[in-house]
């Protein structure tokens, strides 16, 4: 939503105009975040701005191919494992390999610069959307030729913000990018999805399913699962207090939506 904003910005002249925007699909998305992606890229293109939409594969499709045949390295989602106590997820590789690597691989071919060759006499703004509220994110660029910029932080525009402005611009609600089966969900996400979108809901069902399909996870002590409880996403009770007869909501509950770019 953050991201959505800040582009819109660009482009109606609030803010400064970037040389381009750069989306990092992980193939995993759910229909109405691809959906929004085309608006996005329609409206950049009625613009004259390039959107790039770049990719280092499926990620589900790899995971699967993965399981299945033991082989290759994979940057997989941070599965929660049951071996040891507490549940603790696996180290999320998944981020840097599908969303960062990509952009930043895109980036290089912007500027001329080839892959594994030493980025010199180059400088690059690369700008984050990024709210004020959530200002914890931010930091600087491993690499020395990329400076991180802020600009909704700069701007003091949280998410109430960022939302307000969008409903002006006759934009509304906006998806939250994040892989169908994210691990990261909050169950207020899971609930969301189960209810309004069951194919979705189902395909994360059968790939929780097929995580565990082999025994434990290859290259991994224990079992996997997509839900931090360690049940079978189809077995989760994702009822809420309104739910129950009860009156309550906490935004506290809502995913969060991160993917870390």
């Amino acid at each position: 939503m953050q991201s959505t904003c800040l582009l819109l910005m660009c482009l109606r002249g609030e803010y400064a105009r970037p040389d381009c925007a750069i989306f990092s699909d992980t193939g995993w998305e759910p229909r109405g975040v691809y959906e929004h992606l085309e608006r996005l890229q329609r409206e950049c293109k009625k613009e004259g701005l390039p959107l790039h939409v770049v990719s280092a594969g499926n990620i589900k499709e790899d995971t699967t191919a993965f399981i299945k045949n033991e082989k290759g390295r994979l940057a997989a989602p941070p599965f929660f494992t049951d071996a040891g106590e507490g549940g603790a997820p696996l180290v999320r590789q998944c981020t840097k390999e599908y969303k960062i690597n990509p952009i930043i691989t895109k980036v290089r071919s912007l500027v001329g610069v080839k892959p594994k060759v030493r980025v010199i006499g180059k400088r690059v703004e690369q700008w984050f959307g990024i709210s004020l509220d959530e200002a914890q994110r931010m930091k600087d660029s491993h690499l020395k030729w990329i400076q991180n910029v802020y600009p909704l932080v700069d701007m003091r525009m949280d998410r109430h913000n960022c939302q307000q402005w969008l409903t002006r611009n006759g934009w509304g609600e906006t998806p939250k990018s994040a892989c169908i089966g994210c691990p990261y969900h909050r169950n207020a996400m899971w609930r969301d999805m189960k209810i309004n979108h069951p194919d979705e809901f189902a395909d994360a069902v059968a790939f929780d399913h097929y995580v565990r399909s082999k025994g434990n996870y290859p290259r991994a002590r224990g079992k996997v699962y997509l839900h931090r409880s360690l049940i079978p996403l189809d077995e989760v009770d994702f009822s809420n207090e309104e739910d129950r007869g009860q009156m309550g909501f906490s935004f506290l509950d809502e995913c969060e939506g991160m993917c870390g770019v």
